[in-house]
This record gives structure tokens, C-alpha cells and sequence, in this order.
């Protein structure tokens, strides 16, 4: 049983790549942006702040991602690693539920391909529209990782079938 983070900048392909792992590997998928809408769908007659909005999010993802591993499900969050407490709560998690935490981040290095990607993909209300290169510069910078172990970086501006060998072969390695 594995837990699986993925992270990456919002339209370089997480989605697309844990759905595939989730038809491969019977994995449940937890979409933060899943979460995060629905909050905000069901709130909007009495709009929250949206840093509690997040939060609240948030919460739900590690219960349900909690809740799945202790049913001996393979689970993925599917959300942006942007803050140290992402990382903490996730090998925390994967811990104490006896899973292989795993972790890929997927990255596209090209400001105008996130940006067509984030133009004409079916947005979701907390999802953005566009970036500037300042903003995704700086956020891919910061993004998190877990220190001291091997993680997997995935150019995902390549198709899906030239690197779900390695992403499978990842998940499934022996430590």
C-alpha cells in the first residue's frame, strides 16, 4: 500500500497522471481542487475567507486520505506541495498507517504551455485561469519536497506513455 503526494504547479498534468495511476494501480484519488470547489460551491451564498477556505480543504483531504489508507487502499493527494506542513503531515500520515510514502512532482518549465493548459482545460471555480511568469517562477522555487529521500521529477510536457513505466515502477519499488 502506498501514499502517494503529487505535487506540481497547477496545469502540469497531476490529474492526468494520477487518474492513469489510479486505472493501473486501483488508487483513490484525493483532488484537492475537488475539495476546494465544493467548499466554495456550498459556501457561496455566505462566502468564506478564502485562507479558511484552503484550510478547511485541506482538512478534508488528509481525513479522506487517512480514512482510505486505513481501509488498505493506494492513495493520492492531488495538490501543490507548497508549504513544509504538506510534506510533515504526509510522511506523518503514511506512517502511522503502515503505507510507502512516495512522492512526484510534476513539472512543465514553460510559462506560455501552463498557460495555454490553464486557458482551455474545464476550470473548476478554485482553480486559476493564468499565470505570470514572475508568480510561476517563484511558486515552482518554493515548492516543498521531502528532505533525504528519493523523490521522482517528471517532465509531463512529454506524453503520458513515454514515463508511466518509471512513475509505476516508482510506486512499486521495494524499499
Amino acid at each position: 500500500m502506498f501514499f502517494l503526494q503529487l505535487s506540481g504547479f497547477p496545469g502540469s498534468g497531476k490529474s492526468t497522471l494520477s487518474r492513469e495511476i489510479a486505472r493501473r494501480l486501483d488508487a483513490v484519488i484525493v483532488d484537492h481542487d475537488v475539495t476546494k470547489t465544493a467548499l466554495l460551491e456550498s459556501t457561496a451564498q455566505h462566502p468564506l475567507d478564502p485562507a479558511l477556505t484552503g484550510k478547511i480543504a485541506y482538512d478534508i483531504d488528509w481525513a479522506l486520505v487517512e480514512f482510505n489508507l486505513s481501509l488498505g487502499r493506494n492513495v493520492m493527494l492531488d495538490s501543490p506541495c507548497l508549504y513544509d506542513v504538506m510534506i510533515d503531515r504526509g510522511l506523518a500520515i503514511a506512517a502511522n498507517s503502515g503505507a510507502t510514502y512516495r512522492y512526484i512532482e510534476c513539472l512543465v518549465d514553460d510559462i506560455d504551455e501552463i498557460n495555454r493548459r490553464l486557458r482551455e482545460r474545464d476550470r473548476k471555480l478554485s482553480q486559476i485561469e493564468h499565470v505570470s511568469p514572475s508568480d510561476f517562477h517563484q511558486t515552482v522555487a518554493n515548492s516543498k519536497k521531502p528532505p533525504n529521500m528519493h523523490t521522482l521529477t517528471i517532465d509531463t510536457n512529454r506524453p503520458l506513455e513515454t514515463y508511466i513505466p518509471a512513475v509505476i515502477a516508482y510506486l512499486q519499488q521495494i524499499d
